[in-house]
């Protein structure tokens, strides 16, 4: 591959990251907190950049749910860069605004094990029991001789 082919690959490449973390990051603000989770989780495999956007959706002035989307997405940090997120969380658990607080202290909480990890549907308590049905009353066979 010639060097000129080379580079236009590798900018293509660099803008098709750089729609992907807009769209990501647009996706964290949004007001739907399943759509905010993914991408704060979509998020956490993003390495810097991916730890720049949920740092400032953390501590900007946004909702709840972006707030929340992004402690998720810093609690689900992988590899080198679980440390950092975990350092953010816990300089937003000393934050002044209190959303940001609670949001980084149940993230810390889960990650350090204290709260579990709520997964999947709870299980009814309660069984639902059918209705027996009635028999229609038919004529026994007679025993066999």
């Amino acid at each position: 591959m010639t060097e000129e082919k080379k580079e236009l690959y590798d900018s293509e490449k660099h803008e098709a990251a750089l729609e992907r973390l807009r769209q990501l990051r647009e996706n964290l603000f949004s007001k739907d907190i399943s759509i905010a989770r993914l991408a704060g989780f979509n998020l956490s495999w993003m390495q810097e950049d991916g730890l720049a956007i949920l740092k400032e959706a953390l501590f900007g002035d946004y909702a709840r749910t972006t707030k929340k989307a992004a402690a998720y997405g810093l609690r689900s940090m992988h590899g080198r860069m679980k440390k950092l997120g975990a350092e953010v969380l816990e300089q937003g658990a000393n934050h002044s605004d209190r959303m940001t607080r609670e949001a980084c202290a149940k993230a810390l909480a889960i990650m350090n094990g204290q709260l579990p990890k709520k997964t999947g549907l709870k299980p009814r308590k309660d069984k639902i029991r059918g209705v027996a049905q009635r028999r229609a009353a038919r004529p026994r066979p007679a025993p066999r001789r």
